[in-house]
Formats: structure tokens, C-alpha cells, sequence
């Protein structure tokens, strides 16, 4: 079987070089040769370390009759969907890491993709098989919730700064030296990354539609030493986690910086691994561990497609041979979710501050759990101010925004109330 690599950055130099190096293997796996003949690439004077012929005339690539899979690694949405759709229409397989391609298109894909082989394996946490558990492994269950970490940069930052106390910029010019993080990190910082996985493994167990812009998302960036002190104080860490979860007839989708107890299995997943939780009616909850970012797992997620391509294996592309006879399930809008809330608050050091604020809250159904205050810090005019901290109750989430909003335009809060959820 010919293969045509349509991007042959960090990840398409190691699927040409695994299917290389590990040729008997492959062939002896998938009963098939599988040979990457044609790589495409924006700049042909760019050096890459792969034996590959290259050229940078994609639709010269696209029209070629000799290839039998397509390996779409280019990046971005518009462009990879115009050259995806191409590909459909002429009934040749698919095999794509693109999860942004996946986030806004995956429905009009699959309505193209017919019974051609379409495999993304490699479009939601690296070499983690998560595709192939919630579309295979786990296909008699109905999936209560989905719970992860999916984004081995923001993974990475969180944890240096739970572990060794470093600030959120050092922790993300480290990250950044490493070449954990890109020179514009805002993707995964911001939870946008994470969001579309989250989207991809939510269509697969729910059958949901939406689009990134419909969810919840928060990303990282807001979180101090503050914050740090209070989870290490209550035996919580952080984690940027991707939560879907079934409430009623509605699917909950949210991305977002999580208190998590130390206890918690996901709570111990560090650095740049990523993990996912996966809980069935049926099968009780599961969990899913490994690397999710990088060039050889990333690639070993493609060629793991290929195979099953390769073996003849055609699974429908979201997971389901026929229409969901049951009733479809919509997003629940984001001011219905609910859960349990920690605030930081700095505010003037003065006599009654603190009734002030829990009458406040108790007067916008919000009931306090714990509350915690740092030892007050004197600023360059000689002006007491404090640092609260409180979590409530599970509370929901209008709410607690309304809260916010009534906090911000109090005189006595020296700077914006900052908000973490908490995941029990």
C-alpha cells in the first residue's frame, strides 16, 4: 500500500521513518507493505532528516492514482478540510492527527467518508489509544463522564509549579526551552488544544455536536503562587482537565484549571503525560495513561490507523454504524453546570471586609465551605491588604459569575476575584 505524507514536519519525519526502520514488522502486523512513496511540504529548501521524495505541489499529490492512503499532517482547519474533502470524494482513506480539522468538521467529514477509511487515533492524546478504547473497547457501554489531561505543556507548567514553586512565566519559559511549549503558547495555555480533543472523544461517546466556541473554556494563565498555597494547604493539586459528563438528557463539556484531591489518580499524572478517565455504565471507570505529545507517539498513533486500514478494519468514523435511535443529546448551556468553586480575593485588611463577603454570597445562593486567609502584605504606600481564600459548596455556575461580577464592583477588592473549579 502507497502512502503520500501531506506535511512532513516533526511528526511526519518519524511516521516515514518508523514505517522505514520497522518495515518487516508493519508488513508482518498489517499482512501488507506499507511504503510512504511521496512526502508534501510548504518549503522544499527546509532540510528534513527523512528519506522521502518531497515537493510542495499537493494537488499533483492528491490526483495520483497510485496512492491508497493519505496521512493529512498539515495543520490548521480551512486548507486540510478542502484537501481531506478532495481526497473523500475520490474514495481513498484518510489518516489524520488534525484535531482543529476534527473540532469544526468532523460531522460534514463523516458524512463524506461513506465506507472509506478515515483514521484519527492520533488527533486526541498522542500515543494514548483513546479513539480506539471509546469507539471499540467500550462500545457496549452508554459513557457516564469523561474526565482528562490532555495537554502535556499546560501539564508540565502545573506541576513545576506545584513541585518546585516556580512562577507561572518561569514555569512556561522552561516549558519553552524544552520545546514543550511554542514561541506563541496561547493554544495551550488558553485550553483551546485541550477543547478540541474534548470535543472529538465527547462526539464519539455521546454523538454531540458543537463546535469550540459553544463550550467552556479557561486556560492557565491567571494562576499565581496564591493559588498554590492554598491547594498544597487543603491536599488539592491543579490540573488543566477536559471534563464531558451526562447530566439528565444534556452532555456537559468544559475545559478549565481544576482543584483535584491528591488522591485522585489523575491528580498523580505530572509533567507532560496525559491521562483520561473514562466511566461506563457498564464497565465502571477506566483509565487511560501515556504520552500525548511528540513526534514518535504521535506517529505511532498514525501508523496504528494504517494497520487497521492496511488489515481491511473499517470502523465508522464516529463510532456508530447507524443513526442513535435514542434521543440526542444538546450541550448543556454553561450556566447550568454546577460543582464546587474556590475564590482568591484580595481585599483592604480592614474591620469588616469578611461579613461583607459572605453576606454577599450567602445572598446569591452561594454557601461557603472553608475559608482561609493569608497573612496580610504591606504594599509601597503603607496599605494593609489581604488575601481570602474561600470554596463553596456545589453551587451553579450563573451564580457564581454573578458573584464575580458584584465583587469586581466592590470598593474594598483590590484586584480581580479569580475563580478555580473543583473536581471531586
Amino acid at each position: 500500500m502507497n502512502v503520500a505524507i501531506l506535511g512532513v514536519g516533526t511528526v511526519g519525519e518519524q511516521v516515514a521513518k518508523i514505517l522505514i526502520q520497522n518495515q518487516k514488522l508493519i508488513s508482518a502486523r498489517a499482512g501488507k507493505d506499507i511504503k510512504p512513496v511521496i512526502g508534501v511540504v510548504r518549503n522544499l529548501d527546509k532540510k528534513r532528516d527523512v528519506n522521502l521524495p518531497l515537493t510542495n505541489d499537493i494537488n499533483s499529490v492528491i490526483n495520483r492514482d497510485d496512492i491508497d492512503i493519505y496521512i493529512e499532517l498539515m495543520g490548521g482547519v480551512d486548507e486540510p478540510y478542502r484537501v481531506v474533502s478532495e481526497i473523500l470524494h475520490r474514495k481513498k482513506a484518510v489518516v489524520t492527527a488534525n484535531k482543529a480539522l476534527l473540532a469544526y468538521h468532523r460531522f460534514k467529514l463523516q458524512n463524506l467518508t461513506g465506507d472509506t477509511p478515515f483514521g484519527f487515533e492520533a488527533s486526541v492524546a498522542g500515543g494514548i489509544p483513546i479513539i480506539k478504547a471509546l469507539r471499540e473497547g467500550l462500545s457496549a457501554n452508554q459513557i457516564l463522564s469523561i474526565n482528562g489531561i490532555m495537554n502535556g505543556t499546560s501539564n508540565y507548567i502545573l506541576t513545576s509549579m506545584m513541585n518546585s514553586g516556580v512562577k507561572f512565566e518561569d514555569a512556561l519559559k522552561k516549558a519553552q526551552e524544552l520545546g514543550y511549549a511554542e514561541a506563541d503558547p496561547t493554544f495551550d495555555i488558553g485550553g483551546f488544544d485541550t477543547a478540541h480533543k474534548l470535543l472529538i472523544l465527547a462526539s464519539i461517546a455521546y454523538g454531540v455536536h458543537g463546535d469550540p466556541e459553544d463550550i467552556l473554556i479557561e486556560g492557565i494563565e491567571g494562576i499565581t503562587k496564591d493559588d498554590i498555597f492554598f491547594a498544597q494547604d487543603f491536599e488539592y493539586v491543579i490540573k488543566l482537565l477536559a471534563i464531558a459528563k451526562k447530566v439528565g438528557d444534556k452532555v456537559e463539556l468544559r475545559v478549565h484549571p481544576a482543584l483535584v484531591a491528591k488522591d485522585k489518580m489523575i491528580a498523580k499524572v505530572d509533567g507532560v503525560m496525559n491521562a483520561v478517565s473514562v466511566a461506563g455504565d457498564a464497565v465502571g471507570e477506566t483509565m487511560f495513561y501515556g504520552p500525548g505529545a511528540g513526534g514518535s507517539a504521535t506517529a505511532s498513533a498514525v501508523i496504528s490507523d494504517l494497520i487497521d486500514i492496511a488489515r481491511g478494519t473499517n470502523f465508522p468514523m464516529m463510532g456508530y454504524k447507524s443513526p442513535l435511535e435514542i434521543k440526542s443529546l444538546e450541550l448543556l448551556a454553561q450556566d447550568e453546570i454546577r460543582t464546587k468553586y474556590y475564590f482568591r480575593l484580595k481585599v483592604d485588611d480592614k474591620v469588616g471586609v469578611l461579613a461583607r463577603i459572605t453576606n454577599l454570597m450567602s445572598e446569591n445562593n452561594l454557601s461557603i465551605d472553608s475559608f482561609l486567609q493569608k497573612p496580610h502584605i504591606k504594599n509601597e504606600e503603607n496599605d494593609k491588604k489581604a488575601t481570602l481564600f474561600f470554596t463553596t459548596h456545589t453551587s451553579r455556575e450563573a451564580d457564581v459569575k454573578r458573584v464575580i461580577r458584584i465583587l469586581e464592583e466592590q470598593e474594598f477588592i483590590r484586584e480581580k476575584p479569580f475563580m478555580i473549579r473543583i473536581e471531586q
